[in-house]
């Protein structure tokens, strides 16, 4: 899920998405390291007809949900301000992580039978100090993740 903050818009470069995309499972990724590109690890899927990419704007307040095998990406911001959302992944309590099993998550419905992932939790205050701290480690921690090679 996709919540934007600020306009997401065509000029500001909204996401984009091929429909029906993830009927087809998971697709392997390529590694990327353009320079103008803000995520931490870039990735593309080649062989893919753009003809069937539709745009999703947003207004701040709305949020765009969809499969993980979606195949999705956003442009550059061509707009003169800042492109603000908050990325949020939703998933059964039964899936499990094959590439790291320290992995966190929120239960946020239901019961984990299971215990595939650490808990998280909210923080208590704005600017808590425990949860910024808490924060900067599991950034650093997925920067560890994902840097690696696999799934």
């Amino acid at each position: 899920m996709w919540l934007a903050l600020s306009p997401a818009t065509a000029t500001t470069g909204c996401m984009r998405m091929i429909p029906g995309s993830h009927l087809n499972g998971r697709i392997d990724h390529e590694v990327t390291d353009y320079e103008d590109n803000v995520l931490f690890l870039g990735q593309t899927v080649s062989g893919i007809d753009e003809a069937d990419a539709v745009m999703c704007p947003l207004e701040p307040g709305e949020a765009s949900f969809h499969h993980g095998w979606t195949l999705h990406a956003s442009m550059p911001n061509a707009g003169d301000d800042r492109r603000i959302g908050v990325n949020v992944q939703y998933l059964g309590a039964h899936v499990r992580r094959l590439k790291d099993e320290h992995d966190t998550a929120m239960l946020v419905r239901g019961t984990d039978r299971f215990g595939y992932f650490g808990a998280d939790y909210p923080a208590e205050t704005d600017l808590d100090p425990a949860a910024i701290a808490r924060q900067v480690e599991l950034e650093n921690r997925y920067k560890s993740i994902a840097g690696s090679t696999g799934a």
